[in-house]
């Protein structure tokens, strides 16, 4: 059974619907919180919805949110959406940090070619086998640890935000964050 979302984050909100198709319904584009699924909102009547903003999604009484219209496809983005989602993102990952430090403490080989850590940017063979002996030792307890222990990792935060876009953005082999 898939996990249902209750809440979303407004990416962006377009009052008279998309510039180019004939409808002139308000809709916003935003983000589930717990999946991460880019979803298509449509408002109450008379509510104005602003980027940012945590509207509830679930199965109860919505105050604000009429219905999900579906999914949101990649191509459909907004560039204000896809500036509020960077934002999404770097919040998600400094507010979680220790879930994402636990991705660096727990990653495992795929196959015997590729290892989870390889997927992220600007990691090859050798920052990956690094951070293992390194992780060996002891595992890390923030990417401010991680940066020290493992000089050749320029920057662990940002290694794990760049994935998160590229999965939200577009097709990914492996997800490591994108359900």
């Amino acid at each position: 059974m898939t996990e249902k979302e209750e809440y979303a984050v407004i990416l962006d909100y377009l009052p008279y619907g998309y510039p180019v198709e004939k409808k002139t319904n308000p809709i916003a584009q935003a983000i589930g919180v717990k999946t991460f699924a880019l979803l298509e909102l449509v408002p109450r009547r008379g509510i104005t919805l602003a980027p940012k903003e945590k509207v509830y999604i679930g199965p109860d009484k919505r105050d604000k949110i009429y219905y999900i219209a579906g999914r949101l496809s990649r191509e459909k983005l907004t560039e204000t959406a896809k500036i509020q989602l960077l934002e999404f993102v770097e919040d998600v990952v400094g507010e979680h940090e220790q879930k994402f430090v636990d991705f660096y403490n727990n990653a495992q080989a795929i196959n015997t070619r590729l290892h989870q850590i390889e997927l992220l940017p600007g990691f090859g063979k050798k920052h990956t086998q690094e951070l293992l002996e390194a992780r060996k030792e002891k595992p890390f307890e923030s990417f401010e640890d991680l940066k020290k222990r493992v000089k050749s990792v320029s920057d662990p935060k940002k290694a794990i935000e760049k994935r998160f876009m590229e999965e939200l953005l577009e097709r990914q082999r492996f997800n490591l964050f994108v359900k």
